[in-house]
């Protein structure tokens, strides 16, 4: 027997979950330059934490994978935040494949190492798990989820104390951790160890309470809007937020409501995609809609379409940025002011800063950096940051994208617009009147995960 079927054989025997190890034993009955293919590497973990399909083997999402990096994080927790194991992890889970085992071994795995956990005890979106780390004092945060990606995909995403996603070469630190845990003896405390806490929606609520102050009290005027989740987690949130705000029901595209992981209806639930908002166009045409509005699964981007007189029509992330940051700037004051923006997306929130005397940062690719760099500007007041891949950030907490506040103030946005006899569409033309027309334009290139042994 070679060292990859011995290696594999191991993992059959550790694998707690039935469908696994069905693929897995097929594997090895198999092609065995196939089996070698799964199992010469590991999933590397970086700055989004881990991201693959799941399955089985060590290059896949699965619950072993899972332990050996909720080992080895607790680890690196343990060795460099104060007082960790007091004050916990907060995890949170989506509606796709496994997320829930995955985020209850992840508790487990914390408690086994003297780690108390505060675990949502339903599906939550993404940015209430961000905001819930700062709000609770915990040391850290992970999140379940593989956000836009496709069906077939998981994820596993931490968070540090400020609520902030991690950046290298911290996510280097704790791959080192990682690296060091074998995957098939990972040590779990029992299922009812009182170091697990079970959260109930009091703590979405008291989230929910906050996004109230994201609006400006500006003068609006009521509007109609159509809105999907895409299948993931963040409807429910959303409706509600709409409802506290007082911006009235939206129009649901109600075959794509419900949490469901395989997304049935959208074989890429990302808004980026072309199609992926045919749904809620649709039904914002019939409704007569002002306004577009589609969260990705986790519900932390925000895809906006508007009427036109030629049609309806998607904005890009940079459109829907510039309609945030002219709202919030004209509505806030003081020279304090900072906003924050990265290298690909458009230099006009600069132009932007400069004409209302606010002070502007750009900063590197990805969203975990807009964070950062709030953080190491506490003399200054954020107001604002934007990526143009649909992440939006309108308030002071969570310090990641959130795209359920950010639907909140784009709805604003619409119905200020209205209330002063224009549209979005107007807003748009009117920003290009005043800083001139930019050209804004991406590519997206789709490729594997980069394994560790290439």
């Amino acid at each position: 027997m070679t060292s990859i079927a011995k290696f594999a054989a191991a993992w059959l025997a550790a694998e707690p979950d039935d469908d696994i190890r069905v693929e897995l034993q097929a594997l090895i009955d198999g092609d065995q330059d196939v089996l070698a293919t799964r199992f010469s590497g590991r999933l590397m973990f970086g700055t989004a934490g881990l991201r693959a399909e799941v399955g089985a083997g060590p290059l896949r999402m699965n619950r072993l994978v899972i332990r050996q990096a909720a080992a080895g994080f607790a680890d690196w927790l343990l060795a460099h935040v104060d007082d960790a194991s007091q004050r916990g992890v907060v995890i949170g889970y989506d509606a796709r494949r496994k997320s829930e085992l995955f985020a209850l071994d992840t508790a487990l795995v914390l408690a086994a190492r003297g780690i108390r956990s505060m675990i949502f005890s339903s599906l939550v979106p993404t940015p209430v798990l961000a905001w819930s780390i700062t709000e609770l004092g915990a040391a850290s945060g992970v999140m379940v989820t593989a956000s836009h990606n496709p069906p077939a995909d998981n994820g596993y995403k931490v968070y540090l104390e400020s609520g902030t996603q991690i950046v290298n070469p911290l996510d280097e630190e704790i791959a080192t951790y990682i690296a060091d845990i074998d995957p098939l003896s990972v040590e779990l405390a029992e299922p009812d160890t009182a170091l697990v806490t079970m959260l109930d929606d009091q703590l979405r609520q008291r989230y929910l309470s906050a996004v109230g102050h994201v609006l400006h009290g500006a003068n609006t005027q009521p509007i109609r809007v159509a809105y999907t989740p895409l299948h993931g987690v963040g409807g429910a949130t959303l409706v509600e937020a709409f409802a506290l705000c007082g911006l009235g029901n939206p129009e649901i595209v109600e075959e794509q409501f419900e949490p469901d992981g395989s997304f049935p209806t959208v074989p890429f639930p990302n808004p980026e995609e072309v199609g992926a908002m045919d749904a809620v166009i649709a039904l914002a045409q019939r409704a007569h809609c002002d306004l577009a509005l589609a969260h990705d699964p986790d519900a932390d981007r925000l895809g906006v379409a508007i009427p036109t007189a030629s049609g309806w029509r998607r904005l890009s992330g940079d459109e829907i940025g510039w309609l945030l940051a002219d709202h919030i700037l004209s509505n806030t004051e003081g020279d304090d002011r900072m906003v924050v923006t990265t290298l690909v997306s458009s230099s006009l929130l600069s132009v932007m800063a400069d004409d209302y005397g606010v002070h502007a940062e750009e900063t590197f690719t990805g969203f975990k950096w807009i964070g950062r760099t709030v953080v190491e500007h506490p003399d200054r007041r954020f107001v604002f940051g934007y990526e143009q891949a649909l992440g939006y950030l309108v308030a002071q907490r969570p310090l990641d994208k959130d795209g359920i506040t950010a639907a909140v103030v784009v709805a604003e946005v619409a119905a200020c617009a209205a209330a002063d006899g224009t549209s979005v569409e107007g807003r748009l033309e009117a920003l290009a009147e005043r800083y001139g027309r930019y050209v804004i334009g991406e590519r997206s290139i789709k490729m594997d995960s980069a394994l560790s042994n290439k």
